[in-house]
């Protein structure tokens, strides 16, 4: 016999199920956060990822400034590491737009544009790494294992 009564034949309180419902809902979503943002890598992996964001961000801004809004806005959101996974893959689509829509007698603009969609995919990839605001808001937590 331990200190509680036994809950046989007993309903559960509604604020047992909110909890338990809360609880399942933060491992979906644990699980969920930690495959999207899979690492932050931080040192020199983590600067090698804030220079790749810089400088794929920058250019971005610059030709989304005379071409494209969409590249401008996923240029911000890039360097600032917001959202990174989704913001990358909309800039990496967007590259590829462009590039294929170009003749072929533009052929460093269509390479130029491949570069960049393929950047975008990368950063989409690999993640914004530790110095963003995607490390702050989903930074490394430990998950609890199924």
């Amino acid at each position: 016999m331990g200190r509680y009564p036994s809950k046989e034949g007993c309903r559960n309180t509604p604020l047992e199920v909110s909890i338990r419902a809360r609880i399942s809902y933060d491992r979906v979503r644990g699980v969920i956060l930690q495959r999207l943002f899979s690492t932050f890598p931080d040192r020199w992996p983590g600067f090698g990822l804030l220079l790749m964001r810089l400088s794929l961000g920058i250019t971005l801004i610059y030709l989304g400034a005379t071409e494209n809004m969409i590249e401008a806005a996923a240029g911000v959101f890039v360097i600032a590491g917001l959202w990174t996974p989704v913001t990358a893959t909309v800039a990496a689509l967007d590259q590829i737009w462009m590039a294929s829509s170009l003749s072929s007698s533009e052929k460093s603009a269509v390479l130029i544009h491949l570069l960049l969609g393929t950047l975008c995919a990368s950063v989409a990839m690999l993640g914004p790494g530790a110095w963003s605001v995607d490390a702050r808001r989903y930074g490394r937590r430990r998950f609890p294992p199924r």
